[in-house]
């Protein structure tokens, strides 16, 4: 066997032998993407999609709980290509978003990408997206939107495959999260919400991740799937703004008070609930992770808390709540 025979066997290793998996975290943001995963935020149009890519920006950049709920297991410089947004509208969001969750956007490693054009159907602009995340090594690069970013046809499944197959590698030669935003067909299916997405099925098959935005009697409302992980429970979403300041919260109904579902619509009910979430979590919590929790409104969440600090059942520290058996040392 001459050299270049024995240069071009395929790389083999065995999979005991492997480096550094139960060292990795699993999840770049705790039950919403996998870390260094690829797939798609899709949904209709005006559903709030670059909302959401943005605030999981932030929050992986900042490690900052995503909507305030979701944990950042992998926190690290956001690349960012926002093809029908202005970058000075992208900045604006992304420093509401910022304020809102108290942070500097100038102290964020959130990078833009603003070239005119990305065509990714294109060798050229394939080597200059690649050379881009080879330089500012992104845990998290957003590119938005699918439509934004070739000249194929997304129904021709040997097309899309190829563009896709580029992706796929980006993500594993530089172990980066790919999020790619897409627009769900005008007739989607009733089944899951990834075979709703417009164009070829490899969208689905290729997604390690996937988030799925849609209105539902005039609720916005999130769908999560994960190639290797169980889906949570769709989470309702609200368009909110404090002080002009516009961002995405984890909007939570007023839960009515039942005896046959024990829910927690009564005062006391909801005092009891607080104390229990607190008690079985393993650190502080802020209000945003309680009204998650508890799907209660925020104003009761609030008013509850209020009650507890002064009656020193619950402990105030900081921007987060405790027992004394739930705070860190």
């Amino acid at each position: 066997m001459s050299a270049s025979d024995r240069d071009d066997i395929l790389p083999v290793v065995r999979a005991a032998d492997i480096d550094g998996v139960g060292a990795r975290p699993r999840w770049l943001v705790a039950s919403l993407w996998a870390r260094a995963g690829v797939g798609i935020l899709g949904g209709a149009p005006k559903c709030c999609k670059s909302w959401l890519a943005l605030e999981m920006a932030v929050a992986v950049a900042s490690g900052a709980s995503c909507l305030g709920v979701f944990a950042v297991g992998d926190v690290g410089p956001a690349l960012l290509y926002m093809a029908e947004d202005a970058a000075p509208i992208v900045k604006t969001r992304l420093a509401g978003i910022c304020r809102h969750r108290g942070l500097e956007l100038a102290s964020l490693p959130i990078h833009l990408i603003t070239a005119p054009a990305l065509r990714l159907d294109r060798a050229h602009d394939q080597v200059r997206l690649r050379d881009a995340v080879a330089k500012y090594a992104p845990r998290m690069l957003v590119l938005d939107p699918f439509v934004r970013l070739h000249r194929i046809d997304e129904n021709d499944a040997g097309q899309v495959s190829a563009l896709l197959g580029y992706l796929r590698e980006l993500q594993r030669a530089h172990d980066v999260a790919v999020l790619v935003v897409h627009h769900a067909r005008k007739n989607g299916t009733a089944g899951q919400p990834g075979q709703s997405l417009r164009g070829s099925g490899d969208f689905f098959a290729w997604a390690d991740s996937l988030l799925y935005v849609r209105r539902h009697r005039g609720q916005l409302m999130l769908a999560v799937e994960h190639r290797g992980a169980p889906a949570p429970d769709p989470i309702q979403l609200a368009l909110a703004a404090d002080d002009d300041d516009v961002h995405l919260e984890v909007a939570t109904g007023d839960v009515t008070d039942d005896a046959e579902t024990g829910t927690v619509g009564d005062r006391g009910g909801l005092d009891r609930a607080i104390v229990e979430a607190l008690t079985q979590a393993s650190g502080p919590l802020g209000r945003g992770q309680l009204r998650a929790l508890l799907r209660v409104r925020n104003e009761r969440v609030g008013e509850a808390l209020t009650r507890l600090v002064d009656r020193g059942v619950v402990l105030r520290e900081g921007d987060r709540f405790a027992v004394p058996d739930s705070r860190h040392p």
